[in-house]
């Protein structure tokens, strides 16, 4: 495995990238894994970029207590077989006096649905450019994310497809502690009787599938965070697509969707979703 800071990879213009921040966790061990199988399919290197990206925060000092964990990092990396491990600097990814990101077209489910974008402005702003030019700098011709980031996730696929690019957006599951609490770097801030009280986000979440009607999923996630003394940003139902609001919220549906909630569980902001089917359609 090469660790390298400049995008000279010996590359031949295409690998398999997996975009992080760093302090990996299981849900990035998911993530590399199928980046390493796709790589070995493809025939090109499998690359993993860490890259603490200061344009998606929206407070400095989140931007500041981000953890570190490199050490840990490149062991997880070596492990699962990883090639390369792009890490740059922040002149390198964004460098000085040069414009690198304002023809980036910020997509539509990056600023109307009133999630993550009405509680963190500006956020998928910074993730598109950071995306946009990872994918530049590593030759990407295909790209690891989860799903527990349902939105960037969407925002990515549709910025991809903005700016015509040939490349596959691979979705990976979301992967779960024991408890059901949906694994994150976040999680590492989390007290212990935070983490107990967190599981309750993932338990409105699947409960949610046994009711019909949109309208009274939505009520029973709230509902059970309240019990949980969880107050929640949001907890919705939406098109799993566009993530935009349903219609008619009186009647069951049809299309595909998605439970999502962001709470503050302590001082920790979480979010987390899951495919919302109801069970009468399952």
């Amino acid at each position: 495995m090469r660790v390298i800071e400049e995008p000279d990879l010996g590359l031949t213009g295409r690998c398999v990238l997996v975009p992080t921040m760093g302090a990996l966790h299981g849900g990035h061990w998911t993530l590399i894994e199928a980046a390493v199988r796709r790589a070995k399919i493809e025939g090109v290197p499998s690359v993993v970029s860490i890259f603490v990206n200061p344009k998606q925060f929206n407070e400095q000092a989140d931007f500041d207590q981000y953890p570190n964990r490199m050490a840990d990092d490149l062991a997880m990396c070596q492990d699962a077989g990883v090639d390369i491990v792009f890490n740059p600097a922040v002149e390198v990814v964004y460098p000085p006096g040069v414009d690198v990101i304002s023809d980036i077209v910020i997509p539509k489910i990056a600023t109307e649905p009133g999630l993550e974008d009405l509680y963190r402005p500006g956020h998928f702003a910074g993730v598109c450019q950071v995306v946009s030019r990872l994918f530049d700098l590593c030759g990407a011709s295909a790209a690891v994310f989860g799903e527990k980031d349902w939105q960037q996730l969407g925002c990515i696929r549709a910025m991809s497809k903005i700016q015509g690019r040939d490349l596959a957006i691979i979705p990976a599951q979301t992967v779960r502690e024991e408890s059901g609490l949906a694994m994150s770097s976040r999680n590492l801030n989390l007290s212990d009787e935070a983490r107990v009280q967190a599981v309750g986000i993932s338990r409105a979440l699947f409960a949610a599938s046994s009711v019909q009607i949109p309208e009274q999923a939505e009520s029973l996630m709230r509902e059970m965070l309240a019990d949980d003394g969880i107050e929640p940003e949001y907890a919705v139902i939406r098109d799993s697509e566009t993530l935009m609001a349903l219609a008619d919220m009186s009647e069951p549906t049809h299309v595909p969707c998605r439970a999502l909630i962001a709470a503050k569980v302590g001082e920790v902001r979480l979010i987390d979703n899951v495919p919302w089917t109801p069970i009468a359609y399952a």
